[in-house]
């Protein structure tokens, strides 16, 4: 199965996929950029765009040594990428559509666009996990994207101000700019850009957030999930990009180069080298969202105060052996409560297969994006219920605003969220005896001083 349709950029050639009756478009170039510059929106190509294959990543740590040797990280290299492999570039400005082989103009299909995590500095969007979503298969479109990372993405200094009038965040320009590639173009393929959702999971759902903060942002979508990184918190508010100054001219200097071009020209494996090097001297991660008074225009805890952030539904949660769980779930149910509009909290406490690790932080993603076959673990019918449950959960909110959709749920045999204005101290606890519960501060506490939490 393949699909040929035409949209405002020109012609693109879909392919068939894992799941019958989807069709992906896979690694459709939405924008371009130099390096350090803010991306370019493509409006246009010639002839018939190829999207049979996933695009590039951008460059990370992991593009520079073998994963199956490291030890340190073998376990999240394990759980989604092993045996699979992947190229890398600073080229790398796509995304990927799933989308119902049946969906036509007239469709005006909900949209999800999925932002990945990674610290910033790692990561994907077609790693296992997010290959290929079921969405399209509950009558909901999906999005996966891929954005700079590491020092080609946060890189801040006074030069690049100087020539642009900001600097820093380049990766989150990415992420905007895909969205508005999406809200230009989903309608060819069966969306309504005026019904887009966005999700992140850690750093992606910290992203996620910057979005829902950002007056850049206003309209391009509708509704907005957050998994194991919203909320706003002073540990993790971002500097002004003048604070990050020193970080980026030690890394310059440490580069051996004097001027802005020098630095730009060298190869991406020094940038990384020094990059690490810098880290180490400063004790400092070097690559984080800063306020460039742009995209960031203040801390969250700011803005939330002032509200701010866009009056949309939010979905915000973590898992029961998240990193600093008791934080990271306090974060997301404060963040639910602060909201004029109804939100909702969850709270993943469910023990994966094949080893005891219990809600380790990404874990629950198998569970949202419905892909448990494209997982090593001996997966069971308990497994499948709650993903299941889950993503029609996600579905439903993705097309009505509510994880508890419209009209008779009794139909999906679900439990009904309460929101978190009308039952603060609830959430939906996602495990086999779903349902709205307080969560275990308990177990959270214990997970964080035992250091239990597996974390990339």
């Amino acid at each position: 199965m393949s699909k040929l349709i035409n949209t405002p950029c020109g012609q693109v050639q879909g392919t068939d996929c894992k799941l019958e009756g989807v069709v992906a478009f896979k690694g459709i170039r939405y924008a371009t950029a130099g390096r350090w510059e803010y991306p370019t929106q493509v409006t246009h190509w010639d002839g018939i765009y190829d999207a049979t294959e996933y695009g590039a990543c951008s460059y990370q740590p992991r593009s520079f040594y073998d994963e199956e040797k490291n030890v340190k990280k073998y376990f999240y290299y394990n759980e989604f990428r092993k045996n699979e492999t992947y190229s890398y570039s600073e080229d790398c400005l796509f995304l990927n559509i799933f989308a119902p082989e049946s969906a036509t103009e007239d469709s005006k299909l909900p949209v999800l666009i999925y932002i990945h995590g990674g610290g910033f500095t790692g990561g994907c969007g077609h790693e296992k996990h997010f290959d290929v979503p079921v969405w399209p298969t509950k009558g909901v479109i999906g999005v996966t994207l891929n954005y700079r990372l590491g020092p080609l993405g946060f890189v801040c200094l006074p030069q690049l101000k100087e020539e642009a009038g900001y600097t820093g965040n380049y990766g989150l320009h990415d992420q905007l700019t895909a969205i508005k590639w999406i809200k230009d173009n989903i309608a060819s393929f069966g969306g309504n850009p005026d019904n887009i959702t966005i999700m992140g999971q850690s750093a992606g759902a910290m992203s996620v957030q910057q979005h829902c903060l950002s007056p850049l942002s206003k309209g391009l979508f509708h509704k907005a999930v957050m998994s194991s990184g919203g909320g706003v918190s002073k540990a993790l508010a971002a500097a002004p990009a003048e604070k990050h100054y020193e970080f980026w001219e030690k890394a310059m200097k440490n580069a051996g180069c004097e001027t802005l071009q020098q630095f730009r020209a060298i190869s991406p494996e020094k940038l990384f080298e020094v990059w690490n090097q810098t880290k180490k001297e400063l004790r400092t991660p070097g690559s984080f969202p800063c306020i460039d008074g742009q995209l960031v225009v203040g801390t969250g805890a700011d803005l939330l105060a002032a509200n701010k952030q866009h009056q949309i539904p939010y979905m915000a949660g973590t898992t029961s052996e998240d990193m600093m769980p008791p934080i990271l779930f306090s974060m997301a149910k404060k963040w639910n409560g602060a909201q004029a509009t109804p939100s909702y909290t969850w709270y993943f406490d469910h023990q994966l297969p094949g080893d005891d690790n219990g809600a380790w932080h990404s874990s629950d993603l198998w569970y949202w994006f419905g892909t448990l076959p494209n997982c090593w673990r001996p997966m069971g019918e308990t497994d499948e219920q709650l993903s299941a449950q889950m993503v029609e959960y996600l579905c439903n909110f993705a097309k009505t605003g509510t994880p508890n959709g419209k009209g008779n749920t009794s139909e999906t045999n679900l439990p009904l969220w309460d929101d978190a204005t009308s039952s603060p101290k609830k959430a939906m606890c996602l495990d086999p005896q779903i349902g709205m519960r307080k969560p275990s501060t308990l177990k959270m506490i214990y997970t964080m001083l035992t250091n239990k939490a597996v974390g990339e």
